[in-house]
């Protein structure tokens, strides 16, 4: 029973092993920064200051352009089912795939044709 058990266990003490000595070296390579005692009660974000909120407006522009993308990404992540498949549906594969980006192109001048892409 333990020798079906056996390669998990040495996966596990391996990866513990790994962590636990990556621990190890961050804390003993790291440089100790001491902070006055006024700003050990504040947030740290990533360096940014933190101030009186600053509240910034994206255009629709951004939000089209990013939608757009996520989209095209999507519907081009459908090609590789396609492709790995293809030998398989023969013609009818290949009129499916020729159609499939026949649409995407037309879509995509459709939406290129509109202004959508253009960053003002």
């Amino acid at each position: 029973m333990l020798r079906n058990w056996l390669p998990f266990l040495i996966f596990g003490l391996f990866a513990l092993g790994i962590s636990g000595l990556m621990l190890f070296i961050s804390f003993a390579l790291s440089t100790r920064i001491r902070t006055a005692p006024s700003q050990r009660g504040l947030p740290f974000e990533s360096g940014v200051s933190t101030g009186p909120p600053r509240h910034q407006r994206f255009t629709i522009n951004f939000y089209l352009t990013a939608m757009l993308f996520i989209l095209f990404d999507i519907e081009i992540v459908f090609l590789y089912p396609l492709a790995v498949i293809l030998h398989k549906l023969a013609w009818f594969g290949f009129v499916e795939l020729v159609v499939f980006v026949g649409l995407l192109a037309v879509a995509y001048t459709y939406v290129w044709r509109k202004g959508a892409l253009e960053w003002e």
